[in-house]
């Protein structure tokens, strides 16, 4: 039966349903009860009363002893009608291990805790009967959440305020469309920038050796949120310190349901709560207000690790708009995160806004024409360029394309490396999915576990199975030590081998920044490789190229919406000063009418070079529905990109042009350095520092074994003649060649040059000392590895041949 009723409930909006968390005047450090948390239906056209009817599952849980919060339940409730009955499981990985919570005393004093023993109260699953259907509710204080049985069905779910305690409580569900939720922008700039940014992605990716199929490779984000003063207080009437059992994550249970279809993870790694004062200055301004975020994450990232930071505020911003976050940051020190405006009273509302911003951190822009199936009627989908009623909860498949394509060029680095499970929330269990210290393996509970490997009742593997897991495990076994585990993607990506010991791929590592790429035009930056050429292409397209320094140095000194550097935290553009120049506004040559984004228009000015003129061009993006120039866009597509050459040893950064961006590397190396500042060799060599003979990769990614299958296969009717190829008996994985007479010293022939010759005598040549030519031969292909290989075919043709017919 539906009911019309309209009351309101008043709650702590902490990230809406997250919980009140403050110090009340006089309250002692360690002290404090949890606050009545309330809710409000006022925006809800009609809901009807649900009592959910828990049962113990059918297949009795290994799990010992009652637990309030079951590892597995099934819920039978009641929604237009209809019987559902909701089959949870825990959701083991919505919280990162290492999980802290931050809140500050009056007074500022800040303080963290790590809860390790509470009792999780997060649950995803289906509903038993429906195929497309997907669950994600919580039962931290009754039961809240999503319930969706379709692309055109969702409900949700939440308990009602007037409970005695006496009854069973409760619940209000309702159908998702009506949820009217206020329509809102997003701050980024709209446009077709599917297919405009092709030329950038396809330059950004070039050489590579492989792509990361986002199909198959799970990714992890690890994300801190931060909520400030407004948020917490704007509806809140009696705070409290922050207790760690606070049900304060149930809109990250929508997160992690949105983007568990990429096959991405999010895990709440951290959540810091201003409870005396913002940090930060938090205006009307999304621009600067982000500005001044990034830069209060950045000075913390040492002090809380973490891929990507959503700052959630109870501020509503100018306009329209309700988030803001960089194009293609994840994962970046300077950029990776968003501001979001809790602009609904439900949860639904700002999971949709921070999934939306976090997809712009992950490279998708807005949706175009023709990529969104979703019916408005039904949400549509999450990165629409506004949002409204009802919430969007879908990625649709012009999101994936864009997602591959950023991680295709070398972005969202830090996606593939496996959290760190010493410190697990909640604490450590077997059948929680990770392999933590004392398991085997861990394929999770009983009843989910398909894993041939692996006991799923005590983590252990199975008899004569080496391995359960990851990449580097094929049936039950190791793969060995060389095998590739991770190829590279894009030039500034280094590629990952199984080290024969762990099942786990080494962590994801790239070419330490400042290393040359794009033949000298650009530096490796976050294990990217941006050009001034390739955003001048995806700016205006074929035949656009960057022009004279003159042309940035006239334009950018303006420091107006035209030519710029940025803007300040006050929101006012900055004029460039002579060696920030190349950190405004982007200048190029075109004959383009006009560039290719939309709403873009051109902004051209001559200058006088010599006895020349050039027209420099710039572009200017104006959005629709805004109302002045303070809205302006630092996230301007015209705008040099963050990590981009602006000069000799120096890339482009928040705040100009660093000289000082670059760090060195551990040792001398005579080859490459990645991002952990040590020596990656080549096939031949060996770390640290490459110096001797070995089989190459760096202390971080593994060794390299590459042989190949052709020559092994005719090794063996080389040996019958009088000379046989071989390798070095000092290592035989070192990449040189040997050609040895019977019962004489081999000669062999070593990928370096010696200053004498190339035939070093005898295999023992173990050191790379006095090679002069050694790193060009490494770096590039070299003559002297051309003389090598006719050297081999003149001793096959006149000496190996000869011998087998004779």
């Amino acid at each position: 039966m539906s009911l019309h009723l309209h009351f309101r409930l008043y709650f702590c909006s902490f990230c809406l349903c997250l919980g009140c968390v403050a110090w009340s005047e006089g309250a002692r450090a360690g002290e404090g009860s949890l606050s009545h948390q309330t809710h409000t239906l006022d925006f809800i056209k009609e809901y009807e009363v649900t009592h959910p009817l828990w049962q113990h599952p059918v297949r009795r849980r290994r799990s010992a002893g009652y637990h309030k919060h079951p590892t597995e339940a099934e819920v039978k409730i009641t929604a237009e009608g209809k019987e559902l009955v909701l089959q949870l499981q825990k959701n083991e990985h919505l919280f990162a291990p290492g999980y802290k919570e931050t809140w500050y005393s009056p007074g500022g004093v800040e303080h963290t805790s790590s809860p390790p023993d509470t009792e999780n109260c997060f649950y995803h699953g289906v509903v038993a009967g429906e195929e497309m259907s997907s669950v994600a509710v919580n039962n931290c204080s009754g039961l809240r959440g999503m319930i969706t049985l379709s692309d055109t069905v969702t409900y949700l779910i939440e308990p009602l305020p007037s409970w005695s305690g006496t009854v069973e409580r409760g619940h209000a569900v309702y159908r998702a469309e009506h949820l009217k939720l206020q329509k809102g922008t997003c701050g980024h700039q709209h446009g077709s920038e599917t297919d405009k940014l092709d030329n950038l992605i396809s330059g950004m990716a070039q050489p590579h050796k492989g792509k990361r199929d986002i199909s198959q490779n799970m990714k992890y984000v690890e994300l801190l949120v931060v909520a400030d003063y407004a948020e917490v207080f704007q509806n809140c009437t009696v705070c409290v310190r922050l207790p760690s059992s606070l049900p304060l994550q149930v809109f990250l249970l929508h997160v992690f349901q949105y983007y568990k279809s990429l096959n991405i993870r999010v895990a709440l790694i951290g959540l810091e709560v201003w409870t005396d004062e913002n940090k930060i200055t938090v205006s009307e301004n999304p621009y600067s207000t982000l500005g001044a975020f990034l830069a209060w994450r950045l000075k913390r990232l040492m002090i809380a690790p973490n891929d990507n930071a959503q700052l959630v505020t109870g501020v509503s911003f100018q306009g329209t708009t309700i988030g803001l976050a960089p194009l293609r940051a994840m994962c970046s020190e300077y950029q990776s995160g968003g501001v979001n405006s809790d602009h609904s009273d439900s949860a639904v509302g700002v999971a949709a806004t921070m999934a939306h911003e976090m997809g712009h951190n992950f490279g998708m822009s807005h949706d175009t024409q023709g990529c969104c199936l979703a019916r408005p009627e039904d949400g549509g989908c999450i990165m629409a360029a506004a949002t409204g009623h009802p919430f969007p909860h879908v990625f649709n498949a012009c999101n994936r394309k864009e997602l591959q394509r950023y991680l295709s060029s070398g972005g969202g680095k830090c996606l593939f490396n496996l959290p760190n499970t010493n410190a697990m929330y909640g604490g450590r269990r077997c059948g929680n999915g990770y392999l933590e210290e004392g398991e085997e393996c861990d394929c999770g509970e009983v009843e989910e576990c398909s894993s041939p490997c692996c006991n799923a009742n005590n983590c252990t593997l199975k008899p004569g199975a080496e391995c359960a897991h990851g990449i580097c495990c094929d049936s039950c076994k190791l793969k060995s030590a060389g095998v590739l585990c991770r190829p590279t993607s894009g030039s500034c990506d280094l590629p990952e081998y199984c080290n024969g010991k762990s099942e786990l791929c080494p962590a994801n590592f790239y070419l330490m920044d400042g290393t040359s790429c794009a033949g000298g035009r650009a530096y490796c930056y976050t294990g990217m490789c941006l050009t001034l050429e390739q955003q001048c292409l995806s700016l205006w397209g074929q035949g656009a190229s960057p022009a004279p320094d003159l042309c940035f140095t006239k334009v950018n000194e303006a420091g107006d919406s035209y030519g710029n550097c940025g803007k300040d935290l006050m929101g006012k553009y900055r004029s460039c000063k002579d060696k920030n120049a190349k950190c405004g506004k982007i200048q190029c040559l075109s004959v383009a009418t006009k560039p290719l984004e939309t709403n873009a228009v051109s902004i051209d000015t001559t200058v006088r070079q010599g006895d020349r003129n050039i027209l420099c061009r710039g572009t200017h993006v104006y959005r629709p529905g805004q109302e002045n120039d303070s809205q302006g866009d630092t996230l301007d597509p015209g705008l040099v990109m963050t990590g981009t050459k602006c000069g000799e040893n120096a890339v482009s950064l928040l705040w100009g042009c660093d000289l000082g961006a670059f760090s060195t590397c551990l040792y001398t190396c005579v080859e490459l350095c990645n991002n952990n500042h040590n020596c990656h060799c080549n096939e031949g060599w060996a770390p640290p520092s490459c110096e001797h003979e070995g089989m190459g990769g760096s202390i971080d990614s593994g060794p390299v074994i590459r042989q190949s299958k052709t020559l092994l296969q005719r090794r063996s009717w080389m040996d019958r003649g009088p000379w046989r190829l071989s390798y070095p008996v000092s290592d035989p994985n070192s990449g040189s060649l040997c050609l040895q007479a019977n019962s004489s010293s081999p000669w062999c022939f070593s990928p370096c040059c010696s200053s004498w010759g190339w035939l070093l005598p005898p295999c023992g040549f173990t050191s790379r000392t006095g090679c002069a030519l050694r790193r060009a031969l490494v770096l590039h292909h070299h003559p002297c590895e051309m003389m090598m290989m006719i050297i081999i075919i003149i001793f096959i043709i006149i000496i190996i041949i000869p011998g087998i017919k004779g």
